[in-house]
């Protein structure tokens, strides 16, 4: 029988692109819909025994009739029937979106402090794709990795900002060697990674590949401290030093990921709903206006890049309808700090990790 565990693994590797059509013909009656159902299995490649066939068929009837009749609608985005089809919503937040930010977040308690962009003048865009700082769309698998995931854009991005080199950083270090606060798979805060990164550099993905798997020893042969950073910084809750911050490098940033809107996009402008759980962590690296007016973030998810526009989604500002941000983006932003970056420097990593 195929475990849940392994339908998820089945999931998290699909391809760039992933999507499969709805047409009305499609929902038309439970034949088509079978139909529907086993070319959207043969895209993805997910195999299914006959004890969980029946029951994964009536979850994915409901998300495809779902995603239909939202793209009927006057929206800014559209939504597609991606790899997480057969899935619902509390399946895909236990193993996509389980990194329990709020709690830790809620253990850590607030942290306010020196805000160095406080000054900034903003740009009316910022991609920090087209500059260069930002490495390619990531696969976080079936593990709740994300905290990992953001904190290392982040880095990437104000190492290359400062070097002019960028270099893809290793999510597995931080996974198998910040455990002092931080749960590997079972959740993390991004701030915590900043302390770790702090305290003992971090390597590449290279030196130390993504396995997606947490319990392991930490690996200090793989270490070398390729980027070290000299400290972080949280940034004030507002749409204004947010968008500061984001103009001067990439910024992680927590959000609630795990409505049905926001499981299924595809492109646009997302103002779908949700709420202020945050449930995700991602990175925003940049902010730009539609030729209607309206003004987007730019996030990089860690989902792969056949979820989305490439990997990435573009999310509504718009203070007055969401006094948090949208899906909560504006209440735990954060970014790294780099004084005086390394180019390269080997140093064991200490042994009490």
């Amino acid at each position: 029988m195929l475990t849940f565990l392994a339908l998820a693994v089945a999931l998290a590797l699909g391809v760039a692109g992933s999507s499969t059509p709805i047409t009305d013909k499609d929902l038309a009656s439970e034949e088509n819909l079978w139909d529907l159902y086993e070319r959207w299995r043969s895209h993805h490649t997910v195999a299914r025994d006959l004890e969980d066939k029946q029951r994964r068929f009536n979850v994915f009837k409901e998300n495809a009739k779902y995603i239909h009749e939202i793209n009927k609608m006057d929206r800014p985005y559209k939504l597609t029937l991606n790899k997480f089809g057969d899935l619902t919503r509390e399946e895909f937040r236990s193993t996509f979106a389980g990194s329990k930010i709020d709690h830790h977040r809620m253990f850590r308690g607030s942290r306010q402090g020196k805000f160095m962009y406080e000054n900034a003048d903003v740009p009316p865009s910022i991609d920090w794709r087209q500059r260069g700082a930002v490495t390619q769309v990531k696969n976080q698998l079936q593990c709740g990795s994300c905290w990992a995931f953001s904190a290392v854009a982040a880095v990437e991005g104000i190492h290359q900002i400062a070097t002019k080199h960028l270099v893809s950083l290793s999510e597995q270090e931080l996974i198998d060697c910040d455990t002092k606060y931080d749960e590997g798979c079972n959740g993390g805060l991004m701030e915590h990674a900043f302390e770790f990164i702090h305290e003992k550099g971090l390597t590449t993905e290279e030196a130390y590949p993504y396995v997606g798997k947490d319990g392991r020893a930490c690996n200090v042969e793989k270490h070398s401290q390729v980027v070290a950073i000299s400290g972080y910084e949280v940034v004030p809750s507002s749409e204004t030093s947010l968008m500061k911050a984001v103009s001067r490098q990439p910024v992680s940033v927590a959000i609630e990921a795990s409505s049905r809107d926001f499981i299924f996009y595809s492109e646009g402008v997302y103002d779908g709903e949700c709420g202020t759980y945050l449930d995700h962590g991602v990175a925003a690296v940049g902010y730009g206006e539609t030729k209607e007016g309206q003004q987007y973030w730019i996030v990089k998810n860690s989902w792969g890049p056949g979820w989305g526009e490439k990997g990435y989604v573009r999310m509504a500002i718009n203070s007055t309808k969401y006094p948090f941000g949208i899906c909560g983006i504006e209440m735990m932003a954060s970014y790294p700090v780099m004084i005086s970056p390394l180019v390269h420097q080997e140093l064991p990593l200490k042994d009490e990790l």
